[in-house]
C-alpha cells in the first residue's frame, strides 16, 4: 500500500531551487524559506514600499499608473457626446439631440377666457359638415331686380357652395338652396325693405357685388377667424364672400329654438347687412325686437354680447333684451 509521505520539515532544497539558477516554469520565483548555509531556515529579509513592489513585480510595476491613466482617458472619451462634424450631411444624415430651453414666463400664452353665454352654443342636432376643401361651386340661377328703383344702392350677387358640404346639409338640392335665399333678399321685409338698396340675383360670372356662401366650419374657422369660441357666419371684405357656417345653417341659434326658418333669414339678412356697409347694433329697449344687425347668433341680450366682444363693439352691457328677429325692415 502506498503512504503518504509524513508531515514534517521539508528537505533541503535541490540545486534548482538556488538563487540565480535555472527554474523551470510553474514554479516560484524564490522560496518562503531559505537556507542560511547552516543547514537552517530562515525569513527572506522583507523589503519596504516601493522597493518591495519593484523586486517583486519588476518593470511591471512601472506600467500600472500608464495604464491607469489611459483607461481614464478612454471612459471620459466614451462618456462625452460627440458634435456632429462640420459638413457632414451628404451621403446620410447624423441625429442629433438637442434640448430646447423653457420659454420664461412671461412668453407663455395666456388661455382665452372661459365665457358663460349659454345662448351661444351650438344647438344640438344633426350631423354637419366639417372639413371643406376651400373651393366654391356656383350655384346657377338669376332673379330680377328687387327693390326701389331709384334707391341710393343697387347690389347684384350670387350664391355658391364650397365643395366639401354634404348635399344632405341642403337638402340635396343646391338649386333649393339658391331659391331660399334668394326669397329671403326678396323679401319686403328684408334690406329692400328699407328703400335705401335694391338687390339682383345674377349668375357668377357676371361680375356680382358679393357672393353668398355655404361653407364647412373648418372653412369658416380658416376666413371668419375663431377669436369667438362659439359657431358663427361672417362677411369676408377681401373675397367679398358672405360665408354662412354650415353648423349655424343646420342647427340655428338658441334664441330662435325650433324656428330653423327664422334663423336663417335672420343669418343672410345679417351678413349681407355687413356686406353693404352696416355694423353691429345693440338690443336698445327692452323685450323690444333686436336689430337685425345684433349678434343674435350669440343672444339678444347685451350683457352676453359686450361680454363675448370683450368691450371692443358697439354693444354695452346695460342689462336690456330683446327678442328675436330675422328682419331689417317690419
Amino acid at each position: 500500500m502506498n503512504r503518504a509521505p509524513e508531515r514534517g520539515r521539508p528537505a533541503p532544497p535541490s540545486d534548482r531551487y538556488r538563487r540565480g539558477e535555472r527554474r523551470t516554469s510553474a514554479e516560484p520565483l524564490a522560496a518562503a524559506w531559505e537556507p542560511d548555509g547552516t543547514g537552517q531556515y530562515r525569513r527572506p529579509r522583507r523589503r519596504g514600499g516601493v522597493k518591495k513592489l519593484v523586486a517583486n513585480y519588476g518593470w511591471r510595476i512601472y506600467a500600472i499608473p500608464v495604464l491607469v491613466v489611459l483607461t481614464a482617458l478612454v471612459v471620459l472619451d466614451t462618456v462625452q457626446p460627440k458634435a456632429p462634424a462640420a459638413g457632414n450631411t451628404a451621403g446620410g444624415s447624423t441625429d442629433v439631440v438637442t434640448t430646447t430651453p423653457e420659454a420664461p414666463a412671461t412668453e407663455v400664452k395666456a388661455d382665452k377666457p372661459k365665457l358663460d353665454v349659454p345662448t351661444a352654443e351650438l344647438p344640438a342636432g344633426p350631423a354637419f359638415s366639417e372639413d371643406g376643401v376651400g373651393t366654391f361651386k356656383a350655384v346657377p340661377g338669376s332673379g330680377p331686380r328687387v327693390g326701389e328703383a331709384n334707391a341710393q344702392k343697387f347690389r347684384k350677387y350670387a350664391i355658391a357652395i364650397e365643395d366639401g358640404v354634404k348635399p344632405a346639409d341642403y337638402n340635396d338640392d343646391a338649386a333649393a338652396f339658391g331659391r331660399t335665399v334668394e326669397g329671403f333678399l326678396s323679401d319686403p321685409r328684408s334690406w329692400i325693405g328699407t328703400k335705401t338698396v335694391a338687390l339682383q340675383r345674377v349668375e357668377a360670372n357676371q361680375n356680382p357685388d358679393f357672393t353668398v356662401t355655404l361653407a364647412t366650419t373648418k372653412t369658416t374657422h380658416t376666413i371668419c377667424g375663431k377669436e369667438i369660441p362659439f359657431e358663427t357666419s361672417c362677411w369676408d371684405d377681401p373675397s367679398n364672400r358672405v360665408i354662412i357656417n354650415v353648423a349655424r345653417w343646420v342647427r340655428g341659434a338658441m334664441v330662435y329654438g325650433r324656428d330653423l326658418s327664422g334663423y336663417r333669414t335672420y343669418v343672410i339678412n345679417h351678413e349681407v347687412g355687413h356686406a353693404l356697409g352696416n355694423g353691429h347694433a345693440a338690443c336698445q329697449e327692452n323685450g323690444a325686437p333686436a336689430p337685425v344687425m345684433m349678434q343674435q347668433t350669440f343672444g339678444v341680450a347685451n350683457n352676453f354680447v359686450s361680454q363675448l366682444n370683450a368691450g371692443l363693439d358697439v354693444v354695452p352691457a346695460d342689462g336690456k333684451v330683446c327678442t328675436a328677429n330675422p328682419f331689417p325692415a317690419g
